[in-house]
C-alpha cells in the first residue's frame, strides 16, 4: 500500500467524522427545541394553501445545448474523467442521446445513483500541511450531473415562481433579484416609518401637518 493510499484513507476517515458530528448536532438541536419552535410546527400551522402539482416536462436537445453553452469550460473532472470543456466541444454529438437519457429520470422521479458519486479533493486552508484538520473537502461531481441538475432547477424555479410559493421577502437565489434589494427595502421601510413619526411629532408641536 503506497503513501498516497494511506493519505487518502486518513482524509476519508477525517471527513467522514466531520459529517457524523454534523448529523449528531442536528439531531441534538432538533430534540433540544420544543415543538412550538420547530420548522415543522411553523409550516404545518400556516394557512392551508393548495398548490398545483409540479410538472417535470421532458427536456430537449435545444435546452441541453443551451445549458452546456452556459457552463464554464473547466479542466477539472470527477471520477469519469470528462470535463465541461469536453462537453462543449462535443455538444452537437451528445445533445440528442443526453436528452433521451435525462428524460428517463424526469419521468421516474429518480436521480441516477452514479451521477451522485463525487471525487473528494482536500484543499489546504493554511500553512500546516501535516494537520489533516487544516484541509477542507471539495466535491467534484460528474459534468453530466451538473446538466441534469440545471434541467431540474429550471423546472423547480419556474414552478415556485408561477405558483407564488416563495415569500415576497425571499430575495436571494432568485432571477432578477438580489440581496442588495433586501438592504434597499429595509432602509426604505425605516425611512418611511421615521417620516411618519416626524410628521406626527411636528403636528403635535405646531398643530399643523408636516409638508415635505
Amino acid at each position: 500500500m503506497t503513501n498516497y493510499r494511506d493519505s487518502a484513507e486518513v482524509f476519508n476517515k477525517y471527513f467522514l467524522t466531520i459529517n457524523e458530528n454534523i448529523i449528531k448536532n442536528i439531531r441534538f438541536n432538533k430534540q433540544k427545541h420544543d415543538a412550538y419552535n420547530s420548522p415543522n410546527y411553523y409550516l404545518s400551522n400556516q394557512p392551508r394553501r393548495v398548490f398545483r402539482n409540479i410538472n417535470f416536462k421532458n427536456t430537449s436537445t435545444k435546452e441541453i445545448e443551451n445549458i452546456i453553452k452556459s457552463v464554464k469550460a473547466k479542466e477539472s473532472y470527477s471520477y469519469d474523467g470528462i470535463t465541461t470543456k469536453i462537453l462543449k466541444i462535443s455538444t452537437r454529438f451528445i445533445s440528442s442521446p443526453l436528452s433521451y437519457i435525462f428524460n428517463k429520470p424526469m419521468l421516474s422521479g429518480i436521480f441516477p445513483t452514479r451521477l451522485k458519486y463525487a471525487t473528494i479533493k482536500p484543499i489546504l486552508k493554511n500553512e500546516d500541511e501535516k494537520n489533516v484538520a487544516n484541509y477542507r473537502p471539495i466535491s467534484q461531481l460528474p459534468s453530466f450531473s451538473k446538466i441534469l441538475e440545471k434541467i431540474i432547477y429550471i423546472r423547480l424555479m419556474n414552478h415556485l415562481e408561477t405558483s407564488n410559493i416563495l415569500a415576497a421577502e425571499q430575495f436571494g437565489f432568485r432571477t432578477s433579484s438580489s440581496t442588495e434589494q433586501t438592504s434597499f427595502n429595509f432602509i426604505n421601510n425605516v425611512l418611511n416609518e421615521l417620516k411618519k413619526i416626524m410628521s406626527e411629532v411636528f403636528s403635535l408641536i405646531y398643530k399643523k401637518p408636516l409638508t415635505v
